[in-house]
Parts: C-alpha cells; sequence; structure tokens
C-alpha cells in the first residue's frame, strides 16, 4: 500500500470523525435543548443532505490527495469510510444517552414517534383502522433499544451506500498514464 492510499483514507477517516462529531453534537444539543425536534421530518433530511456533503467532499479531498486521479473502488471506499464512522459516533451516542444517560428520554421520544405518525398517516387520509393497526405495532416497539440502533446503523449504511456508489461512479476519473 503507498503513502496516498494510507493518505486518502486517513483523509475519509478525518471527515467521518468530523461527521461523527457534528451528528453527536446535534444530538447532545438536541437531547438538552429540545427533545421533540428529534422527531421532526426536516431534521432527517437535514442529515441526509449533510452525510451526501461530507461524503462528497471526503471523495474531492481524496481526488486531490491522489493527484486529481481517482477510481470507483478508492472514491467509493472514501464516501464508504467518511459515512461509516460518521454513523457509528452517532450510533453510540445514541446508545449512550437513551440507554445508560436517560432511558426516560428514549420512552418519550417513542411516544412522540407514535404522535407524529398518527398525525401524519391522519394527514394522508389513511382509514382509522390502518392507523391503528400501524400505531399498535409501533408501542411495542422501542426505537432507541440498543439492538434496534445497531439495525438502523447497518440500514442507514447500506442507503447511504447506494448514493456513494453514484457519487464514486460520477467523481471517478482515470489516469490516463496508467495501464489499464
Amino acid at each position: 500500500m503507498d503513502n496516498s492510499t494510507v493518505s486518502f483514507k486517513k483523509s475519509a477517516t478525518n471527515y467521518g470523525l468530523i461527521f461523527g462529531a457534528i451528528l453527536a453534537g446535534i444530538t447532545a444539543i438536541l437531547y438538552a435543548v429540545s427533545l421533540e425536534t428529534l422527531t421532526k421530518w426536516w431534521l432527517g433530511f437535514l442529515i441526509f443532505f449533510m452525510a451526501l456533503g461530507m461524503g462528497i467532499v471526503s471523495v474531492a479531498k481524496s481526488k486531490s490527495l491522489l493527484g486529481g486521479f481517482i477510481s470507483f473502488k478508492d472514491a467509493f471506499t472514501s464516501y464508504f469510510i467518511t459515512i461509516a464512522i460518521g454513523l457509528l459516533i452517532s450510533v453510540v451516542v445514541s446508545i449512550v444517552i437513551f440507554n445508560l444517560v436517560d432511558p426516560g428520554a428514549a420512552e418519550y421520544l417513542n411516544e412522540q414517534i407514535i404522535e407524529v405518525t398518527r398525525d401524519m398517516m391522519r394527514s394522508f387520509g389513511a382509514p382509522e383502522t390502518e392507523i391503528d393497526k400501524a400505531l399498535a405495532e409501533m408501542e411495542g416497539k422501542n426505537n432507541y433499544a440498543i439492538g434496534n440502533l445497531i439495525q438502523g446503523f447497518f440500514i442507514q449504511l447500506a442507503f447511504y451506500s447506494v448514493f456513494g456508489l453514484l457519487i464514486a461512479l460520477i467523481m471517478k476519473k482515470k489516469n490516463p498514464n496508467e495501464l489499464a
């Protein structure tokens, strides 16, 4: 493994740590200031675009470190490392806050999620029987249980990886001086 490979992976790791710190900061601040905000739909969109932006910046920096050329594999690797580390830090912080520090906050958020779901389903005109059925399933689930947070990590990682594949495809640039 040459120095440029180590360098771009280190850069991707650093972006992942930054992304994780941002996500952890958002979670901690909203936990302290406005717990209900963690259930808002727009927060999910904000985090989604932040993740894509951080992944793109990571790939662009890696491309720069590799002399302006990057393979599809290296572009995806850079993106994946950044997203995986960021999401992992976020999950660890959520486990600490909602399972060790304040499990009552997790119970409160689960109740809020049920209310938000009820309101959303009603606004879409769902029949009351379907709403009751969906809410009954949700009432027995703790979204902040350690297993559910870990499962969510892998689901998010798979989801973001799809976008990572597209970003890697767009950002790749073959070095014309290298042999095929």
